[in-house]
């Protein structure tokens, strides 16, 4: 198992504790570990030649950054959290559609 579906298992893992109730620390720390992870995976997948999955976790990287934070209801957070979860564990069993050459 390749280090970056690791860090998705365990990104995943994280983001769907945020349905609990934590100290707000934690959702910091969530904060600054999910941007480093995902700017990791934009960069490791576009190293691999991908055109899609860089750009989708740039967009996460930047809607989970702390320094810019996005006010939304916890509901709604709750809702992205599970969502984005199950987009990193799909991520590791889709691949991207490589281009055929002829």
């Amino acid at each position: 198992m390749s280090i970056q579906n690791i860090l998705k298992i365990i990104l995943a893992l994280l983001l769907c504790l945020c349905c609990f109730d934590w100290p707000y620390g934690y959702y910091q720390l969530l904060r600054y570990s999910a941007t480093i992870v995902f700017l990791y995976l934009a960069y490791a997948s576009h190293q691999e030649g991908n055109k899609i999955y860089p750009i989708i976790f740039m967009a996460l990287a930047g809607l989970f950054q702390p320094f810019l934070k996005i006010a939304l209801c916890r509901t709604v957070w709750n809702v992205l959290d599970i969502a984005v979860a199950i987009l990193l564990v799909l991520s590791i069993f889709v691949e991207e559609p490589k281009k055929r050459i002829e």
